[in-house]
């Protein structure tokens, strides 16, 4: 059993980065802490297969809308075999905090949907007008449908009139031995 400690600094606290790490090392079957440490690092400790290390090494450097890992120290070594899961570690004041970030965020949210809300109205409008144009232009193509098969039936029947009086001509040239 091989032991990983790694240091991890960016956006890591406060914004759920050590719930990915736990979800993550319990998919690869790790067991180990993570823990926030003062100067504002995290700490991860993970023991199992070295392979299984190096992919969980990897894959903690996470960077989405709220997470930015911007360092992560990874250091090897022979594991103790003192966790038997994968767990979060959290300090005593770490509740009340934890609540007051979440409302932030919340807060962060819901403002973010306010203005989707407010630019998608000003989109329905601009849908409306496009579905309006859209009906225009199926009318619009179903009369010059209308009027395309009316000249072209004029047409045909101009031309059955032409080869009616063709095979008339043919048939009278006939008669008199011209062709």
């Amino acid at each position: 059993m091989i032991r990983l400690t790694a240091y991890v600094s960016g956006n890591v606290q406060r914004v759920g980065y050590r719930a990915k790490v736990v979800s993550l090392a319990k998919e690869m079957g790790l067991v180990g802490i993570v823990q926030n440490q003062s100067d504002g690092s995290v700490l991860v400790i993970a023991e199992g297969e070295k392979k299984d290390l190096e992919r969980f090494a990897s894959a903690i450097q996470i960077k989405n809308a709220l997470i930015d890992v911007e360092n992560a120290s990874a250091k090897y070594s022979q594991g103790s075999g003192q966790y038997s899961s994968f767990k979060k570690v959290t300090g005593s004041n770490e509740m009340g905090e934890r609540l007051d970030d979440g409302i932030e965020i919340l807060k962060r949210i819901l403002d973010r949907q306010d203005e989707t809300v407010s630019v998608l109205s000003g989109v329905d409008g601009k849908l409306d007008q496009m579905l309006d144009k859209q009906d225009e232009t199926i009318g619009e193509i179903r009369g010059l449908r209308v009027d395309l098969k009316g000249y072209m039936d004029m047409r045909f029947k101009r031309i059955e009139a032409d080869l009616a009086e063709l095979k008339e001509m043919k048939a009278a040239l006939k008669e008199k031995g011209l062709i």
